[in-house]
């Protein structure tokens, strides 16, 4: 022991060596788990909230660049540990302190393991959230410098791929109609309940949903230019706690502001919380959305149509009560009531804004969104009539009978549905 206490000019400086790497890779590991361990909300909530957690929510806007850069910068660290360790030992052995390098090598990995990996995964797995904007900024400066690196990173992985996995093979694609008659030829009463198997059916639809079904169309939300302050929101809160940011001289949304996660921003100055928004066209469907939205951690989508205008406004909470609620439809958001009323046996009362599906779902009948491509009650009615609706306008639609009873100045209106006797008569 005491050869080895006055031997420490050979192993004195590794060791200070060591013990800086390992601090090291415990910031390089428990770092990858503070980021990545961060939730989707967590991530929202960032977007908006202190430079530093702007940061962070920025390097995982790209996880696929980030994760590398951890990764690399972190197995660099723990190969020079090992190669300090490996010296230090030789130099022991050169001192004849057999026993010394002995433990020195099982303790240097022992260490590593425990104090560069373990406790630091699980400290930043507990205390993600306020772990991940101290480590954003020295994060975001590590992997600034691999960038120049990258492409020849993702060439060899290529590379690899196509010389040792050649034979890889797309899974049979299986379309979402398939798995919608499994759901409806399975037994699953004894199992799920209707509302369960209902949210099936939903989770399906979104293949088959277009963003303009379930939008909130211009007119329905607020929308303000910058600076956006609380007086210009006339001391309310919108329906769906958003307020759109809206490009100087157009009508086109570029940002979006979510009052309900709003806590350290001035009341002056709303639009320094405003996060942007992902823009799709008016055709895509929902699942496509929902997705691009979960990549770019973007809880609003602005809808544009075939000339890049914006013409409605898609938010994260709006797909997922298209799931979850039995009987989803838009006009029951917007207007906080059933945009479908029953007044008597047969006769119905319907908004123009209640989407088709849902009204065919009302009326028992078979719904085709491709049949004629129109969307919503007006816009059948624009449809048939070939002009602007008037109060007594009438028409034919499966088997009903459409009759407008009420127009506002602003284009909307109430219409009243019912059985056409003849027709079903004809039928028969």
């Amino acid at each position: 022991m005491s050869e080895f206490l006055h031997s420490t000019d050979r192993w004195l400086t590794g060791l200070v060596a060591m013990l800086v790497l390992m601090a090291l890779s415990a910031f390089l590991s428990g770092s990858e788990t503070a980021l990545f361990f961060l939730s989707h909300d967590e991530i929202r909530t960032f977007r908006v909230g202190r430079p530093r957690e702007r940061a962070a929510a920025a390097l995982l806007a790209d996880p696929d660049r980030a994760l590398t850069g951890i990764l690399f910068w972190n197995l660099v660290v723990n190969l020079l540990y090992f190669a300090v360790a490996i010296v230090v030992s030789e130099r022991l052995l050169a001192a004849d302190l057999r026993s010394a390098a002995a433990v020195l090598g099982f303790a240097a990995l022992i260490a590593l393991l425990l104090f560069g990996e373990v406790v630091p995964k699980v400290a930043a797995a507990l205390f993600r959230r306020g772990i991940a904007p101290l480590v954003a900024l020295p994060i975001i400066a590590l992997v600034r410098l691999l960038d120049p690196a990258l492409p020849f990173f993702r060439g060899l992985t290529q590379i690899a791929r196509r010389a040792f996995l050649p034979h890889i093979h797309q899974e049979p694609y299986l379309s979402p109609q398939d798995l919608e008659n499994a759901v409806n030829v399975s037994d699953l009463s004894a199992e799920m309940i209707r509302q369960e198997k209902q949210i099936l059916h939903n989770i399906l639809d979104l293949s088959d949903i277009t963003a303009e079904e379930v939008m909130r169309p211009r007119g329905t939300y607020p929308t303000c230019r910058a600076p956006v302050r609380i007086l210009d929101l006339a001391a309310r809160m919108p329906a769906g706690d958003y307020v759109a940011v809206v490009r100087e001289g157009t009508e086109d949304v570029e940002s979006a502001i979510a009052l309900g996660s709003i806590s350290r921003i001035s009341a002056d100055h709303l639009a320094e919380g405003a996060e942007d928004v992902v823009h799709v066209p008016w055709c895509a469907k929902l699942g496509s959305v929902l997705t691009l939205m979960r990549e770019q951690v973007a809880s609003v989508a602005s809808v544009v149509n075939e000339y890049g205008e914006t013409i409605g406004m898609l938010t994260y909470d709006d797909i997922l009560n298209t799931v979850l609620i039995p009987e989803p439809d838009r006009a029951a958001r917007l207007l906080s009531r059933p945009p479908v009323l029953e007044v008597a046996p047969g006769c119905y009362h319907a908004e123009g804004i209640t989407s088709l599906r849902h009204l065919s779902g009302r009326l028992g009948i078979e719904y085709d969104a491709d049949a004629d491509g129109l969307v919503t009650l007006a816009g059948l009615l624009q449809e048939k009539l070939e002009h602007l609706p008037a109060v007594g306008d009438e028409c034919q639609w499966h088997g009903f009978r459409i009759r407008v009873i009420e127009v506002s100045k602003r284009g909307r209106l109430r219409a009243m549905l019912t059985r056409d006797q003849h027709a079903e008569e004809a039928s028969a």
